[in-house]
């Protein structure tokens, strides 16, 4: 089994490869598609628009939130085409890997003019 860094390394260089064929500018779902791609590529697992299930006090809500990337059942990548990164953004993150109890996250911004400038690796404490 890799090592989470070797994951989030191979994911970011993945997203670096599509960014540089692609450039900002599309649709998420694109770069959602692409950097799927790109990461089986690299013979990690990745699962799409994987539902994040939310109890509140024992009962299974019926809202439907759902992370752009879970890969290799570790690390929970979300993908962003904005202008700037925003809190918001962070604390959407923040409360996937919480509610999923995941330990580390990617935020991508493929809006970005260089795509290092617009991500940011999140760590939940549990």
């Amino acid at each position: 089994m890799e090592d989470i860094n070797e994951i989030t390394d191979k994911i970011i260089g993945a997203a670096i490869e599509v960014h540089r064929a692609l450039g900002p500018g599309l649709l998420e779902s694109a770069y959602e598609e692409c950097l799927a791609y790109e990461l089986r590529l690299h013979k990690l697992d990745v699962k799409r628009q994987v539902e994040v299930p939310l109890v509140y006090k024992g009962i299974m809500l019926d809202c439907c939130y759902r992370m752009d990337l879970l890969v290799d059942n570790r690390v929970v990548v979300e993908l962003k085409t904005v202008e700037h990164l925003l809190p918001i953004h962070e604390a959407q993150l923040l409360s996937y890997l919480k509610i999923t109890e995941h330990k580390v996250g990617l935020l991508l911004n493929f809006h970005a003019e260089i795509l290092i400038h617009g991500l940011k690796r999140m760590v939940n404490n549990l």
